[in-house]
């Protein structure tokens, strides 16, 4: 099943077999809104902090997955899930009661990417029947982690995203053993490597997360033999305005055109022009959110049949920044077929 020098080609793919997301208010009101799950009127989810807020979040999307497909707790096998936050705290605390053997992610906003790779791996391999692959956001926990608290009130450049608030639950499953069908099957997966072209702007996030997407992109082409005819869509996470352009520019430069082909998740979720989000969207979320809501329903529609699915991250913390380091990037692709 090895595929060139990084991907994996499943011989049996896995499915996703139900997903389920969660969102703000500011999410509800954009394009997908009316394709959100659960669009929650308050931020704070009922509870007392942001990091709570979130928490409870993630744990709403993951049972409403389980619910959507009819699945008990106790049929998940394993949980790979992350969050922006110190220690994957969102994560923890929100997934505690659910008592699913867990393996924290982070792969900044590409972890959904890495949380489907490592299921589709995890079920095609034998070692579980049903995984559960979860991701989140939150606005204001990610401001006032990476940024600035939000009384603060600075103002954010024209290259800057808007973290959004949004959480996203997937159940990967056997499709040899299950037979219930999904909506889209997982038939290979290009794990990315970290690249640093040392940008160091935490306002242009697109910017240092391009060059990871143009790796992976190129990667799973050579892997697999196939150019950008071979999909439908090829769908980054968060490069947002900025980073969408440039990674263009890079494939175009290596001779493909991605023009009519390419989407971002950051730049379908928010509407530029009255939202005020500036570049776009980004977060764990972001992808999470726009793959539930928009990408899985068009896939199994039949209205795109193979999609290349590449969340993106941005491989900062609030230590490496105050000491002058680079903005390293990471994408990891999944490949995503009609049933």
């Amino acid at each position: 099943m090895q595929k060139g020098k990084s991907s994996i080609e499943f011989e049996a793919p896995p499915v996703i077999s139900s997903s389920a997301c969660v969102a703000g208010k500011k999410e509800g009101e954009g394009p997908l809104g009316p394709l959100i799950d659960v669009v929650e009127q308050d931020e704070m989810f009922g509870t007392e902090t942001w990091e709570q807020a979130e928490s409870a979040m993630q744990k709403q999307a993951a049972d409403l997955a389980l619910e959507k497909g009819d699945i008990r707790r106790q049929e998940i096998r394993y949980l790979f899930a992350g969050d922006l936050l110190g220690q994957l705290i969102a994560t923890s605390f929100g997934t505690v009661d659910m008592e699913i053997p867990l393996f924290g992610l982070y792969g900044a906003c590409s972890t959904i990417g890495e949380a489907l790779t490592l299921s589709a791996m995890t079920v095609h391999g034998g070692y579980g029947d049903r995984v559960l692959a979860v991701s989140s956001s939150h606005f204001a926990t990610a401001e006032k982690q990476f940024r600035f608290p939000l009384a603060y009130g600075n103002q954010r450049p024209f290259s800057s995203t808007w973290t959004v608030t949004g959480a996203g639950a997937f159940v990967v499953s056997d499709s040899r053993k299950d037979a219930g069908g999904g909506s889209a099957k997982i038939t290979g997966v290009t794990p990315g490597k970290i690249v640093d072209f040392g940008s160091r702007d935490s306002m242009n996030m697109g910017a240092a997360m391009a060059p990871a997407a143009y790796g992976t992109i190129r990667q799973n082409f050579q892997d697999f033999g196939v150019d950008e005819t071979h999909y439908d869509r090829i769908i980054t996470g968060d490069l947002g305005e900025v980073g969408s352009k440039i990674l263009l520019d890079m494939m175009r430069q290596s001779g493909s055109d991605l023009t009519g082909i390419h989407m971002d998740c950051g730049m379908e979720i928010f509407e530029k022009e009255t939202q005020d989000t500036h570049a776009g969207g980004s977060g764990c979320g972001c992808a999470a959110v726009t793959l539930c809501a928009m990408v899985l329903p068009r896939i199994r529609s039949g209205e795109w049949k193979r999609v290349l699915f590449l969340p993106t991250g941005a491989l900062l913390s609030t230590v490496s920044f105050n000491e002058g380091q680079s903005i390293p990037g990471i994408c990891h692709g999944v490949v995503l077929e009609q049933i």
